[in-house]
């Protein structure tokens, strides 16, 4: 009896019929038997009509014996709904606000198309490298860039707000190359656990690397020209036409992607030279970026539909005298799985017109295998040892050339993907690692698809058709866990998750002590009994024969040395893998999977009502506060209104329940929506998308104070020094002076605090409880500003006062003193 049989007769874990309703069967569907016939019927009936009964007895057949399409197959194939089939996708990014520049969308182009392909359920990743750095020129408004970790919180607020088709949050990744200015703001964006919506990755050059080696200066540049002070202090452009902004040294900066990513797991590390290097389509695109998981590395608008085989289901007489593993039914397997995911291409519907014609033009496929980790279990091979990479290495090679021989065969039968050259692509360095007998193939078919290959991480599929096989490429993590799971109301459930090839031992072992690690055979190994090296090997052994990626992570324990973690990356570039990422437990994202069972507790589980997220505005009158806004700039004063909302939410705060009251939209009335003043339109929708979502509003107006362009001071609302007199307050910009009036509006409500940081929830309910439940008054209007004087007091070469933002800074008696409100700095 093979391990498929006995998947069968084993009966199902609770989280996995959780999941698969949740996620997979739909109508009347309650079964993986109803999931897989809808799936087999929907790609056959692409197939000629007089053999789709033919195909869909195949399909079916290979779905049975351990072929797990993607997840997005699996929840829309068949449903005529208009989500998307494919998993993965790359959104290029450029420099200019809107429009294509260079052959690249613009930042709120780029967005608009990135919330379409969430919405319709696929996950997105960009390379934010083509926006200019903080602080560099931007010559059509005369202002000065932001630069991209900024526009990266536009996109992570978007992500919060666009709710995926199925049931699914969308999924990010951003990269930034390691010589971009902005690359140690883009290393410590996640510090404190903001962008909550990406997985962030450096993208690191060979350059780089050598730099890193030999202990070098690194420069870090951009076709941007860059601001008068970065000139000021060294800024020039090479004879390339590049600005190089500084030079860093090499291994300082590794250094900080090593120490964040040991923290808290972030960023992670693209080896972009190698991935272009090995790319089957070297003559005909760059790849620049990934996807969220890291296991597809596309080109713009590139995507890529996903599925696996399940290797537990490949072995015979598991845990036996004669267990071994399948490959002839494995090849055969795969073959059908090729056909299934060349069809789902034509099956999908795509988000935008940019994709489809990338997918026709290259027909790219990412088939993968789950349960490596649980077949080793089950043939007696510990994963961690010469032996289990060995087999890991052979079930990687039998199936690159089961997927490229059927490609071929498709080849033959419905032609080669529109941009194959036979000799070009023969050329590439993973194609010339293929048998002699399939490079021969190829140059007489052509081959159907540009790249077959891709192990994915499988954590819900592998819950829902694989009984908790492990996860793609990894070990498993502990052979009974806890696992927290959000539900539909946003509360979390924990499961008690055994691992599958634990369960069939134990099957056949049923006077095992109950005790799950009692009496374990050796092979018996998990993630974090073994070393970060061990990990490591593994993916050094299966790469060569995967033509994308692998999404792997590197787990160590909490107490893994930082001396023996910090050469990790290095030694992956070593060996010539195309990315890592690593895994330390921490205190900013936690872990999902506990070992332990937690405790229980009496008291409810905190909920926070800053972090509650609404779907849309509830039915009724929300309270508003409306501020008439005054500012001056050198062009002349300006009058407009904002209006900021207020919801009451309720949460539970140290075992207690609480309401407090939070913002909830943020708007500038139609009637004001002049040109000029369009980006403060959008500003605010963005905010509301923001407040809906709960994400930090604090930390966004922050950083709208901290936007600057080159029209000189903007002269907008008052400050009050000490001795009750006022003084007018400057700002950098436009955005800076909306971003304090709005501040003030929730300062005076109570949300922030004077320095504009948020009110913890307990003191937010103190407050309301306070006020009562009757309406509040609008606060009083901002002050008026003066007109704006060009005083000498007032100089653009004066230092900028820390208090009120006054060009008016100054030594007197040897002290720091502002002329404007008479802040006393350093002195000496």
């Amino acid at each position: 009896m093979n391990a498929a049989d006995q998947l069968s007769m084993l009966p199902p874990q609770e989280v996995s019929l959780d999941v698969l309703r949740e996620k997979y069967a739909k109508g009347d569907e309650t079964s993986v038997a109803d999931v897989r016939r809808r799936v087999a019927t929907a790609l056959a009936a692409l197939e000629t009509p007089e053999r789709r009964a033919e195909f869909t007895e195949r399909f079916l057949w290979a779905q049975e014996q351990g072929f797990i399409p993607g997840g997005r197959i699996n929840s829309a194939a068949g449903l005529n709904i208009k989500a998307t089939l494919i998993n993965c996708f790359v959104q290029p990014v450029g420099d200019s606000v809107t429009g294509v520049e260079d052959g690249l969308p613009g930042i709120y182009t780029a967005l608009a198309e990135a919330a379409e392909t969430m919405r319709r359920g696929g996950g997105v990743g960009y390379d934010f490298s083509a926006i200019r750095p903080f602080g560099s020129l931007v010559r059509g408004t005369r202002s000065r860039a932001s630069g991209p970790v900024s526009y990266m919180e536009l996109f992570d607020a978007s992500c919060k707000t666009v709710e995926s088709a199925g049931a699914r949050r969308g999924a990010q990744m951003g990269v930034l190359r390691i010589d971009h200015p902005d690359i140690e703001a883009f290393i410590a964006a996640k510090d404190l656990g903001g962008l909550s919506n990406f997985n962030i990755s450096v993208g690191v050059s060979d350059a780089f690397m050598r730099a890193l080696e030999a202990d070098a200066p690194f420069a870090l540049v951009h076709r941007a020209e860059p601001g008068e002070d970065a000139v000021a202090q060294g800024a020039y452009r090479r004879a390339d036409g590049l600005w190089v902004y500084r030079e860093v040294p090499a291994r300082a900066l590794w250094e900080k992607i090593m120490l964040s990513t040991y923290d808290h797991a972030e960023p992670g590390v693209l080896f972009v030279d190698r991935m272009n290097e090995e790319n089957n389509l070297w003559y005909a695109e760059e790849l620049r970026a990934t996807n969220p998981c890291g296991e597809q590395p596309l080109p713009a608008y590139g995507c890529c539909d996903l599925g696996s085989l399940n290797l537990t289901c490949f072995v015979d007489d598991p845990f036996g005298p004669d267990a071994a593993f399948d490959f002839e039914r494995m090849r055969e397997v795969a073959a059908v799985a090729v056909r299934m995911l060349d069809l789902v291409l034509d099956a999908t519907e795509w988000p935008l017109p940019q994709q489809a014609a990338e997918a026709r033009a290259k027909r790219r496929i990412g088939l993968g295998f789950l349960g490596l980790g649980s077949a080793l279990v089950m043939l007696g091979l510990r994963y961690d040892t010469h032996e289990g990479r060995a087999l890991a290495a052979r079930i990687a090679e039998a199936l690159r050339d089961a997927a490229y021989a059927a490609s071929c065969e498709l080849a033959r039968e419905k032609g080669a993907f529109p941009l194959f050259e036979a000799a070009r692509y023969l050329e590439g360095r993973f194609v010339a690692r293929l048998p002699e007998a399939l490079r021969d193939a190829i140059r007489v078919h052509g081959i159907r698809n540009s790249h077959l290959l891709s192990i994915a991480p499988t954590g819900t599929i592998a819950l829902a058709f694989a009984d908790n096989a492990s996860n793609g490429i990894e070990p498993p993590y502990s052979w009974t866990y806890q696992r927290k799971k959000r539900m539909p109301d946003n509360s979390m459930r924990s499961y008690q998750v055994e691992d599958h090839a634990w369960r069939l031992y134990r099957r056949r072992s049923p006077a095992l002590d109950p005790d799950p690690d009692a009496a374990l055979p050796p092979q018996f190994v998990t993630a974090l009994e073994m070393s970060a090296d061990d990990h490591l090997r593994m993916l050094e052994a299966v790469q060569p024969f995967v033509d994308t990626a692998i999404s792997k992570t590197v787990n160590v324990p909490a107490d893994y040395p930082y001396a023996d973690f910090r050469d990790l990356y290095s030694e992956a570039w070593r060996a010539g893998l195309k990315g890592l990422a690593t895994y330390r437990p921490n205190a900013v994202v936690g872990q999902v999977l506990g070992a332990a069972p937690q405790a229980d507790s009496s008291a409810p589980p905190d909920e926070d009502p800053l972090r509650k997220r609404f779907e849309k505005r509830p039915l009724g009158e929300l309270e508003s506060v409306t501020s008439k806004i005054e500012y001056s700039t050198q062009e002349g004063r300006k009058t407009f209104y904002l209006t900021v909302s207020f919801i009451r939410v309720e949460g539970v705060s140290e075992g207690r329940p609480v309401v407090i009251e939070r913002p909830f939209e943020f708007f500038m009335p139609a009637s004001q929506r002049t040109d000029g003043q369009q980006w403060i339109t959008s500003s605010m929708r963005l905010l509301s998308m923001l407040a809906r979502a709960g994400g930090p509003v604090a930390k966004a107006l922050a950083d709208m104070r901290d936007v600057v362009w080159e029209k000189g001071p903007v002269r907008c609302g008052t400050l009050t020094r000490e001795d009750g007199v006022e003084v007018p307050v400057f700002h950098d910009s436009e955005a800076a002076a909306v971003g304090f009036m709005l501040q003030r509006i929730l300062v005076r409500r109570g949300f922030l605090d004077s320095q504009g940081n948020q009110v913890p929830v307990t003191q937010l309910s103190r407050q309301l409880a306070a006020r009562g439940v009757a309406p509040l008054s609008a606060a009083p209007a901002a002050s008026a500003s003066p007109a704006f004087s060009t005083s000498p007091a007032f100089s653009a070469s004066a230092g900028k006062c820390p208090e009120c933002g006054a060009r008016a800074l100054r030594k007197l008696d040897g002290c720091t003193r502002c002329d404007n409100c008479q802040y006393v700095g350093e002195c000496g």
